[in-house]
């Protein structure tokens, strides 16, 4: 009879055992965030201070069940930065029993027809499948992606001035594009990222996007206290498709603060992101369901064939900018996912001048390259296309640029810069 009790009593242990590894190398997800819910953080390059490595198992013994790290963005600096800890940040946190999503940080295309604003957010969603299957595609560790939507500026001055804004139908359009082209062809549904100020003002109520789960941003409210949740305001509610008819949001991850202690977390620096999910571990479990493993098409290529096209330039005179307008395709006649134009001066030109160039992205592949400060004369280059990714491949058109005397301008007034009061971007956030 003790044997049989000893032999029932191991049976439970192993049951117990296999229960809290589900699924393979994960952990509990134990309800021990603040107002007793599941506990995360968000990272990116800005966790990597001179290139430090975040200690995972600290951060997993701290009590964070989940991170979320950035994947990819439409910049393509930026974009090579977020690629270059990606792996590393993945594998580290799924080897210390964190479970592991991703987002992917969006900038709007400068453009109005609607079937433009669709085809550059199909082209970004090519970005996001290309980051998630160099992975390898997800695994059982895996959340979906987040679409990280928070700017709807489309247009900059040279002192970074917003000068246009994407029109609340066109984000809208480009949201549901994105995210349904991502859900398509990874067959998880991804998450959408932003704060209710911006659902509220940049974005229709649209019943489509309501249907994909929400990563809500609002800071200087504590969600350990009874009651706490996000999308309030001073008088009712922030009104988006994720709004309920009792003034509250259906959101899925709460962003709570950006002022998390960093090091008690095992995050070289001073602050980290921090979040709660909404629902219970068996909610949490729902969103790892189904894996995805590309095929080899769903690879990014290397040094893909290009066509360029110089579809306009404007040049005439030393006061007045040059501006050429540039649109780079692939072997498909689709446009580029990544790289940029230049103006490069041939050697011939008996002085290569000192100018300006300032590329403003309309759309995916297509661009303005604005050059400033060229003198009169007859210039000859060639348009290039790089791509620092090894995507697609180099491309050069050549190009003549005659311009002619115009008027001396004014000399523009110096003005002394003046100093800004100091700010604490951490003023009533939580300090976790």
């Amino acid at each position: 009879m003790k044997k049989l009790i000893v032999l029932l009593s191991s049976i439970v242990f192993l049951s117990l055992s296999i229960q809290s590894i589900s699924p393979a190398g994960a952990t509990d997800l134990n309800l021990i965030g603040p107002g007793a819910r599941i506990h995360g953080a968000d990272i990116s390059r800005w966790q990597h201070p001179d290139g430090k490595p975040i200690n995972f198992q600290k951060m997993h013994d701290a009590g964070l069940s989940f991170v979320m790290i950035k994947a990819s963005d439409t910049r393509d600096d930026a974009d090579l930065l977020a690629a270059k800890y990606l792996k590393m940040d993945r594998t580290g946190a799924q080897e210390a029993g964190i479970y592991t999503g991703f987002y992917h940080y969006a900038l709007l295309p400068d453009v109005t027809s609607p079937s433009a604003i669709a085809r550059d957010a199909r082209i970004q969603g090519q970005k996001v499948v290309w980051r998630i299957a160099s992975l390898g595609g997800y695994n059982e560790m895996d959340l979906p992606i987040a679409l990280d939507l928070e700017n709807n500026c489309v247009r900059v001055s040279l002192t970074r001035v917003c000068k246009k804004y994407a029109t609340r139908s066109a984000a809208t359009l480009w949201a549901k594009t994105f995210l349904k082209t991502v859900k398509e062809k990874t067959g998880r549904t991804p998450f959408i990222y932003s704060s209710p100020h911006f659902l509220e003002n940049s974005l229709v109520r649209d019943k489509e996007l309501s249907t994909y789960p929400l990563w809500i941003a609002q800071y200087a409210i504590d969600p350990a206290k009874e009651g706490a949740k996000p999308n309030v305001k001073a008088a009712g509610c922030f009104v988006h498709s994720w709004t309920t008819a009792q003034c509250s949001a259906n959101w899925t991850v709460w962003q709570y603060t950006s002022c998390g202690i960093a090091p008690k977390y095992g995050v070289p620096g001073n602050r980290l992101d921090l979040n709660v999910f909404a629902g219970t571990p068996e909610k949490f479990q729902s969103l790892l369901t189904g894996t995805w493993l590309p095929d080899p098409a769903d690879f990014m290529p290397q040094g893909e064939t290009t066509t360029m096209a110089i579809t306009s330039v404007f040049a005439s005179t030393t006061n007045k900018n040059a501006v050429i307008s540039v649109e780079v395709k692939r072997p498909d006649n689709s446009p580029v996912v990544t790289g940029s134009v230049k103006y490069y001066f041939n050697s011939t030109n008996q002085v290569v001048p000192k100018v300006t160039q300032t590329i403003a992205r309309e759309t995916s592949g297509s661009w303005k390259l604005s050059i400033a400060g060229l003198p009169a004369g007859t210039w000859t280059g060639n348009v290039g296309f790089k791509d620092a990714s090894g995507t697609h491949a180099e491309i050069k058109q050549p190009l003549v640029l005659t311009i002619e005397q115009g008027p001396t301008p004014p000399p523009t007034p110096t003005k002394k810069p003046s100093a800004k009061p100091a700010t604490d971007s951490c003023r009533n956030q939580i300090k976790n």
